[in-house]
């Protein structure tokens, strides 16, 4: 059996276990982290701190700031492409970009961690058909957010403050319901034309 046969089987393998233990995982940023765990950090529970600004390279070779998208809210996906449940947070997130992309009220970024950089992150990016920004960052970056685990969602106010992290899998409808009220709040602040 070829070497792709074998890492296609076991990937294979691996996703159906991913699937049956699908709800609420993550991926550990460190070993011995709380491999299973699904939180949610809101800032009603701990005073807001500014989102560490970030210039990374995008996979398609355009600067990412994190600056540029002041003024509305932005949602940050740190992930990895070695993060199963990572995977499966690809679809919600197309999602809940397709339904924002037109009205421009609110940014996605995906800030992959990934050691090998674009080499890596680039193909995966392709085969898994994620249509929001790609962002090459690194695990430090990921840590000065609050990062313990992977997927890890930043919810990011228009301010640039982190208004919450939310670590594993997180649905559509979830997003939504997280993200309206700063959506609101962002263009009740914008001038009218």
């Amino acid at each position: 059996m070829s070497r792709a046969a074998v890492r296609a089987v076991v990937q294979g393998v691996i996703s159906m276990l991913w699937l049956v233990l699908l709800p609420g995982l993550g991926c550990s940023a460190q070993e011995g982290g709380d491999r299973g765990a699904s939180a949610s950090e809101s800032a009603s529970e701990k005073p807001k701190k500014p989102a560490p600004n970030f210039e990374l390279k995008g996979v398609d070779g355009n600067l990412i700031s994190l600056a540029d998208h002041r003024g509305k809210p932005v949602l940050i996906d740190f992930w990895a492409t070695w993060c199963v449940p990572c995977i499966y947070q690809v679809p919600e997130l197309n999602a809940f970009w397709k339904m924002h992309r037109e009205a421009d009220d609110v940014a996605v970024i995906g800030v992959a961690v990934d050691v090998e950089g674009a080499s890596v992150v680039g193909p995966w990016v392709k085969e898994k058909g994620v249509e929001y920004q790609i962002a090459i960052g690194d695990e430090a970056l990921a840590r000065s957010f609050g990062v313990m685990g992977f997927p890890t969602l930043a919810i990011i106010t228009p301010d640039g403050d982190i208004e919450s992290l939310h670590v594993g899998l997180i649905e559509v409808e979830e997003l939504e319901r997280l993200l309206a009220p700063l959506i609101g709040s962002s263009q009740a602040d914008s001038p009218t034309l």
